[in-house]
């Protein structure tokens, strides 16, 4: 009996001991995805952040718009209200030919839930173009983006949007025309779908597709 009882103890430590090893490898393998899905949602919220700047300075509407939920609300200094109402305020401005360049750094994102985030981004804004009275203004503004980012159906975007501006300073306009300032530091930036950039992903996408269609059989 007593043989038996050692046996069945020694048995039983095994088991437990593999249980535990069993319970900690999930553990660990929950803890890994975890940490996984977390850097890719950080990445997610960073690159919706870049698709705003590429929105509002190369006057790309629909890269805008992707990085704001329908119903978002966005508090943005000369407007406040629906991120729509933004979007066409922007659609105003970029008639104007007003030049803009936005830099975003210090993304601080702290998050509330697993769908939900406060984000802080300082910016960097260079902008310049008419003002009411059709004078030509240049500016440098500095501030944060303030945001609440939400997470619906995998997709991070903003929900909520206050802008923080913490430096405003009026620099002198040029008077001469790009053309002549940049000399032959060309191409010179410019709007949708003239940019570079769209040029790129055009030729890119086209020399993929091209390559698919010839390796497919007929």
């Amino acid at each position: 009996m007593i043989r038996r009882l050692r046996i069945s103890w020694r048995r039983c430590g095994v088991a437990q001991c593999t249980n535990a090893s069993s319970h900690l490898e999930i553990s660990d393998k929950a803890m890994r995805h975890e940490q996984i899905t977390e850097l890719l949602d950080r990445e997610a919220i960073r690159d919706c952040l870049y698709r705003y700047c590429r929105g509002i300075d190369r006057a790309d509407e629909a890269a805008l718009r992707s990085a704001y939920w329908p119903d978002a609300h966005d508090n943005h200094g000369a407007y406040s209200g629906s991120a729509e109402g933004f979007i066409e305020f922007a659609r105003g401005v970029f008639k104007t030919e007003q030049r803009n360049i936005h830099q975003i750094t210090n993304i601080l994102i702290e998050f509330i839930d697993p769908a939900e985030a406060a984000v802080e981004s300082y910016f960097t804004a260079l902008q310049r173009g008419p003002d009411g009275a059709r004078t030509l203004r240049q500016v440098l503004l500095c501030g944060r983006y303030c945001d609440l980012f939400q997470k619906r159906e995998g997709e991070w975007r903003i929900a909520e949007r206050t802008v923080v501006y913490d430096w405003f300073e009026e620099q002198p306009a040029p008077v001469t025309s790009e053309t002549e300032r940049f000399g032959l530091r060309q191409p010179i930036g410019a709007s949708y779908p003239i940019d570079p950039v769209y040029a790129l992903l055009n030729r890119r996408f086209l020399q993929k597709r091209e390559g698919h269609m010839a390796k497919t059989p007929r």
